[in-house]
């Protein structure tokens, strides 16, 4: 797997961020079963730039705290057979499925882990996961298409170990 790691922005999460996010791609893939090795894109950025591409791409003026920018488009979430058929869904010299681009805000990383009470680690895991999950097809618009994808998402972090911890302030 090729994960392309970028960050910008002089706020750093207290965290191995590459090491880690490549462990959690490559959980969730081998977890929804992608038989093909994997080019993912990440970039960690501020609340300035992913508010900026929040509104360009997707219309939405205000940060968020990930997007997902899929490379393919899944007519099944997770089912992989078709691309068979498409060579144009993999890197020609390396032979890698591109899934995608991921961008995540480290300052909602830092606020959401605060609010939600759980570790800087748990919400980062998360949002990797989330997002992972996003570029293999799955979405949560729906009412069954998001149950499906909060059953993967916890079953993803059990796995690693990675769990929602209610942090105690004395």
């Amino acid at each position: 797997m090729t994960l392309n790691f970028g960050e910008e922005g002089d706020v750093k999460l207290p965290l191995a961020c590459e090491t880690l996010a490549e462990r959690i791609v490559l959980e969730v893939l081998d977890h929804i079963g992608c038989p093909y090795e994997a080019e993912v894109n990440l970039l960690l950025t501020t609340d300035g730039e992913i508010h900026r591409m929040n509104r360009e791409f997707r219309h939405i003026d205000r940060a968020t705290d990930v997007l997902s920018f899929p490379m393919t488009d899944f007519e099944v979430p997770g089912e992989f057979g078709f691309l068979e058929e498409r060579e144009d869904c993999f890197h020609p010299e390396t032979g890698e499925l591109l899934l995608g681009d991921i961008v995540i805000s480290k300052e909602k990383v830092l606020s959401q882990a605060e609010e939600y009470g759980h570790s800087v680690l748990r919400e980062f895991a998360f949002l990797i996961t989330h997002s992972v999950l996003h570029l293999t097809g799955f979405d949560h618009m729906e009412e069954d298409e998001r149950l499906v994808m909060e059953r993967l998402q916890r079953e993803v972090l059990k796995k690693l170990e990675i769990l929602r911890e209610q942090h105690i302030t004395l």
